[in-house]
């Protein structure tokens, strides 16, 4: 899959994950009933894989995303930054095939478009450990 496509997958899981946690409905209750929809079209199976991965491995992924990042409980990031560490850190955990570097750039992109003034920084440290923790700094 083209990287343009992967991230365009990416930004359509973010904001699946979004949607999830602000109004309590499930990712595939969302696709399914049709109320998700975005200006780059149905969201792919890479979108699909991501966004019910995060979903179905949420409280690994929480547990990992507050033993790294440093005075910070999960529940006390930012809506959007969390999300965009679920998603990578989904990648970095479950997604052999997408190397590290993508991963934590990926992620580091989406925090600087959608994310506060210092949410690629923030993304980049908390990212850069679990990297180095679940692959040895690959």
């Amino acid at each position: 899959m083209p990287r343009q496509d992967r991230h365009r997958s990416r930004k359509q899981a973010l904001q699946l994950l979004y949607q999830r946690e602000v109004t309590g409905v499930s990712v595939e209750r969302i696709l399914a009933d049709g109320t998700y929809s975005d200006e780059d079209g149905e969201p792919d199976e890479f979108c699909r894989l991501l966004a019910t991965g995060v979903e179905e491995h949420i409280e690994e992924i929480d547990s990992v995303l507050g033993e790294v990042s440093e005075h910070w409980t999960v529940a006390r990031m930012p809506l959007v930054d969390r999300n965009i560490l679920r998603v990578a850190t989904y990648e970095l955990m479950h997604l052999d095939d997408v190397p590290s570097s993508v991963a934590i750039n990926e992620a580091v992109e989406l925090a600087k478009v959608y994310g506060g003034d210092d949410s690629s920084k923030f993304v980049n440290g908390v990212l850069g450990k679990i990297a180095e923790s679940a692959r040895g700094g690959e």
